[in-house]
Order: C-alpha cells, then sequence, then structure tokens
C-alpha cells in the first residue's frame, strides 16, 4: 500500500496552520525533508496488511422491512450462534450499533458510518458469544450517540412501545424499545452521558452503567476517552447481573481499564438491604425548570419504602452533584470534538485498541455526508471547536482538574450512607419531534433528560436505573449510585427495589412487537 506523497502545497497549507512564516526557498528546501518522513508510513502500511488486517467473516444480515420493525428500533437482524456454552444459554441478545459485531453493517446512527463493516467482534460480543449468548442483531442508536432522545439516527425515530409519540430516550434507543416490547431478552448498552440509563427510565426497564473501566470498551465506537462506558440493559435486575458478570473484567486491549474487577454480582443479588444506609440525594430531586414533582414524590416513595425491609432510609447533600452537568458539558463537547469528531472516534496517544478500517472511512464519511449531521452533533461540533480555538482546550483542563472534586464529593456522601438514590431523569418520556419545534426545542428534548445521570460518568461510579411505577401513564426510574467498584452494592439494593415495585411490561406489546 502507498500513501500520497506531501506537495509543495501542502508543506505551505500546513506552515500557515501553525503560523510558520516560510518562504518559497523555506518550503523547497522543506519539502523533501517532510516527503522523506512520509516513507514510514507506507511501511506501516505494509506492516499492518502483511500482520494484523483481517477480512470481515461472512455472516447473514436482515435489514427489516417498517412493516417487521414498527417501532424503527432494529438496525439489522442478524443470527449468530454462540460458540460455547453458558450462563446466557438460550438469551436473544441484542448490541447497540455503536458496537463491532463482525460481519454486521455498523453505522452508529449516523450517515457518517454507514456502509462500515468492521473486521473484528468487540471483546463484550465475543464474551457474549462464549458465554452462550445468541447475538440477534443490532439496534438503532442516535447520531453518534449524541442525544439522550430518539429522534437523531439516520434510521429515524425510535418510539416508545409505552406510548408511539414518545422518546424512548437515548442514546441506547433501539435496546430499550425492543426490550420493553418484549422482542429480545438482554442488551448491552453504551453510556457517556446517561444512554443506558435514560433510555431505561423511560421504556421501563432496567439500565446499569458500570464502574468507569470494568467493562472493556474495545470495538465501541468511542465518545470520549474519559467518559465512555459499556453496560447491560434488560428486562430484570437479576438479567442486567448476571450479564454484568458476562461482560466485566480486564482485556488487554482498552486503556481505560485497570486491572481492577469485582466479585461474582449475581452472588450477592438476593442479600436484601437490611443494615444498609439509603442516602436520598437532595441535589437529584426539585431541580428548577426541570423536575417534575410526580416523578420526585415516586421514586421518593420508592425509596422510603425500602426501610420496611430494614435499610435506614436518610437524607444527604451533595452539592457537587448540581455542577457535574457543566463540567460534563466541557469534557464532553471539547473531548467529543477533539478526539471522536477531529480525531475520528479514536483520536491519538494512547496505546491499546484502535480499528483503523473504522477511522478511515469515518473520516471520508464525516465530510462526504457533513450536511446530514444531526443538530446536536453540529451544536457540539461549532462550539467545541469555537472552545478549542478561543481558548486552546484550557477550558477542558480545567473541567478535568474539577473532576477529582466531583468524584471525591461522592465518595465522601458514599462513606457515610452505603448507596445514594434519585430520580434517574427528571421527569417521564416526553414527546417525539412535533411539527413547530424549532432547533432550541431539538435540542432541550435531545438533552435535557441527562441532569442527573450525566455526573457520574465523569465520576465513574456505577449507577443503576429501575423502574418504580409510572407517572401519567409512563414508566420512571429510580437510580442507585454506589461506590466506584460496588457494581454488586448497587444492583443488590436494586433488585431489592424490583422486589417491592415489581417489573413493568409495556401495553403495546402485542400491537408493536414484531413477529419473530
Amino acid at each position: 500500500m502507498s500513501s500520497t506523497r506531501p506537495e509543495q502545497a501542502d508543506v505551505r497549507r500546513y506552515a500557515e496552520r501553525f503560523g510558520y512564516g516560510l518562504s518559497d526557498d523555506d518550503v523547497a528546501e522543506l519539502l523533501p525533508l517532510v516527503a522523506a518522513g512520509a516513507l514510514a508510513y507506507d511501511e506501516v502500511d505494509d506492516l499492518y496488511a502483511e500482520y494484523v488486517a483481517v477480512a470481515p467473516p461472512e455472516r447473514a444480515v436482515d435489514f427489516p422491512a417498517p412493516e417487521q420493525n414498527p417501532l424503527g428500533a432494529w438496525y439489522v437482524k442478524t443470527h449468530i450462534p454462540p460458540r460455547a456454552h453458558g450462563p446466557l444459554d438460550g438469551r436473544r441478545v441484542v448490541i447497540k450499533d455503536n458496537i463491532a459485531v463482525a460481519g454486521v453493517p455498523m453505522s452508529n446512527g449516523s450517515r457518517s458510518l454507514e456502509g462500515f463493516v468492521p473486521s473484528r467482534d468487540a471483546t463484550v460480543v465475543e464474551r457474549v458469544l462464549g458465554a452462550g449468548g445468541t447475538v440477534v442483531g443490532k439496534a438503532v442508536c442516535e447520531d453518534l450517540c449524541f442525544s439522550g432522545s430518539s429522534f437523531t439516527s439516520v434510521s429515524g425515530p425510535v418510539l416508545n412501545p409505552w406510548d408511539v409519540s414518545r422518546t424512548t430516550g437515548g442514546s441506547s434507543s433501539g435496546n430499550a424499545a425492543l426490550l420493553a416490547a418484549g422482542e429480545v431478552d438482554l442488551a448491552i448498552g453504551g453510556d457517556q452521558g446517561g444512554s443506558v440509563r435514560i433510555p431505561a427510565s423511560f421504556s421501563g426497564i432496567v439500565g446499569h452503567k458500570p464502574t468507569f473501566g470494568l467493562v472493556p470498551f474495545t470495538g465501541a465506537f468511542p465518545i470520549e476517552r474519559t467518559i465512555d462506558h459499556l453496560g447491560p440493559m434488560a428486562r430484570t435486575v437479576r438479567d442486567a447481573a448476571v450479564l454484568l458478570d458476562v461482560l466485566a473484567g480486564p482485556d488487554g486491549l482498552d486503556p481505560r481499564q485497570t486491572s481492577e474487577t469485582i466479585a461474582d454480582v449475581s452472588a450477592t443479588l438476593d442479600d436484601g438491604v437490611a443494615g444498609l444506609r439509603i442516602g436520598i440525594l437532595q441535589e437529584g430531586f426539585g431541580i428548577d425548570g426541570l423536575s417534575d414533582p410526580d416523578t420526585d414524590a415516586t421514586v421518593l416513595a420508592a425509596a422510603e419504602a425500602l426501610a420496611g425491609e430494614g435499610a435506614e432510609v436518610v437524607p444527604i447533600s451533595v452539592p457537587w452533584h448540581r455542577t457535574g452537568a457543566a463540567l460534563w458539558s466541557v469534557v464532553a463537547t471539547d473531548g467529543a470534538t477533539y478526539q471522536m469528531l477531529n480525531g475520528n472516534g479514536y483520536g491519538l496517544g494512547v496505546s491499546g485498541f484502535y480499528d483503523p478500517e473504522q477511522v478511515a472511512h469515518f473520516a471520508e464519511g464525516k465530510i462526504a455526508h457533513a450536511d446530514d449531521f444531526s443538530d446536536t452533533v453540529k451544536v457540539t461540533a461549532l462550539t467545541g471547536a469555537w472552545s478549542l480555538d478561543a481558548r486552546g482546550g484550557a477550558s477542558y483542563a480545567k473541567a478535568q482538574m474539577l473532576v477529582p472534586l466531583l468524584r471525591a464529593a461522592y465518595d465522601a456522601a458514599l462513606g457515610d450512607v452505603d448507596v445514594l438514590v434519585l430520580p434517574t431523569t427528571p421527569y417521564a418520556a416526553g414527546k417525539l419531534l412535533e411539527p413547530g419545534d424549532d432547533r432550541a426545542a431539538y435540542l432541550t428534548k435531545a438533552l435535557a433528560a441527562i441532569a442527573n445521570t450525566a455526573p457520574t460518568d465523569l465520576s465513574g461510579h456505577p449507577a443503576t436505573s429501575v423502574p418504580v411505577g409510572l407517572v401519567n401513564g409512563l414508566p420512571i426510574g429510580l437510580m442507585i449510585v454506589a461506590p466506584r467498584f460496588g457494581d454488586a452494592l448497587g444492583l443488590r439494593v436494586a433488585q431489592a427495589v424490583e422486589r417491592q415495585q415489581g417489573t413493568l411490561r409495556a401495553p403495546v406489546v402485542a400491537s408493536a412487537a414484531a413477529p419473530r
């Protein structure tokens, strides 16, 4: 493979970008030196092609017709049988479409990645297949996963089976709809600002964002390396815990991970909450302009009911929780612009897994299909470009220097209580885009629900959303935040909540579910 050679116009253009005042003679003298440096790139191309590159395997896929996809939740269907028996025997597992399944098309909800077919399974997919699970397809996700609602995907809106005029939440929107409708048993989602937990809350299912680094992100399309998470989604806490047991642990490829892991989550699931101190996180309630009083009251009642099982339920304050959304906004905006958009997903500067074919495909696609990006992506890119140019990355640096204070505030609270509880989302599922919605309404519908979820993407604490009932006929979730690597404790409390509150089943499943 031979790369293109730099020419004089290239040298001059890049010199101007860096502010170098080069004469024509300077450019002519520097050109052969720059061109000589390009030879190493040819050698790397050849070595990669010889030793690392693999072709995508042949796997049968089917893009379902609208009548077979009434919720718009399937991106593509497939049937990949397990490689071994295990705890997921007989389970139908759907994979969010930001996660690579070898030989199966991947779009990440975006025109910019359409046509890309991964050559390798993501680590989480390998683990599912090795544990008895059957991968039955890819679920629609939002455009580059940058929305907490379900109307930005290139494939169209994903409808909530509780009310098809409502959002499922995002960005793991298809996962939530398919689980709520009973079309799959388990799902793997991604969460950078709440994208597992928001759709879990809006759709009446369980979603768990693991401790940062617990589940390998290898093979998923990144947004920003310090907030990238993958996690289980299911209809019950037990199913989510079983899937987490399969997914958790280092793979030696993901730079987000350490050697730390957790014991069998499922083993302590039924230990109950007797003797635990449950902290009602005051700053998660009554958020001006966002919180719905009925949602707050329902979540509070479910939390207080745990006292009936022997828990001590107490109020607790973490003022830094209210700053989390602002910190997240800077980290996610500058970070996504720098790493995902300018850096074509993976960015540079760390060792570990890269997908060069995906990087190259997106590098071309983001230019060829720039006009097709959703307004969430466009506003992120424009804001991030302004910040990086005007502030030189200093605001991102400041935000990252403040993140340890946010983390320490949660840690301090979790030294006084065992877990924190709060509403997953400040309100139940809102309407999808409606005629007359302007861009401001578009962005509010897409992003406002992250107020309680985004802070723990920064802090790295595990957080579980579990259904606790209905408000005006729509499900809402209670979120449990546990100590870092205390995922088992968080899911144990979620199991106690589920035991008291029961599980939910969407009322339109019979008419909305696609035939199997």
